[in-house]
Parts: C-alpha cells; sequence; structure tokens
C-alpha cells in the first residue's frame, strides 16, 4: 500500500495499492466515521487480495476513489 505510486513503480515493488493520501494513508479524518471504515475495509480487502493473486509484472491494483 502507497500513496505515491509513480516512486513505487520507479524502485520496483511488484504489488502496488494506491493510499488515499501522505498523512492518512487510510483514510480523511475530516470524514464521517462510518465512511472512513468503509474505506478502509476496501483498502485493506484489495491490500489482501493482491497478496494471494499470482502476478508475473508490477501490478497496480483498483480501488474506488
Amino acid at each position: 500500500m502507497c500513496n505515491l505510486v509513480p516512486v513505487a513503480l520507479t524502485v520496483g515493488a511488484n504489488r502496488i495499492v494506491p493510499t488515499i493520501s501522505i498523512p492518512y494513508p487510510l483514510g480523511d479524518p475530516l470524514t464521517p466515521k462510518e465512511q472512513q471504515y468503509k474505506l478502509r475495509y476496501h483498502r485493506v480487502g484489495v491490500a489482501l487480495d493482491a497478496l494471494t493473486t499470482e502476478i508475473e509484472d508490477q501490478t497496480v491494483f483498483k480501488v474506488k476513489f
């Protein structure tokens, strides 16, 4: 999971799950707690799926924004 996808691609990370921002990678403290929970739950789920997905090249996994 990273917030700077171009940097992750440059350094050769093989599985990349985009996050929200640098200070708050998995949420925004200005949003309601319920919305934060849904966002975090989704991102962590994508990250877990990324770990179990067989890949051959660098892969950036899609997430809802």
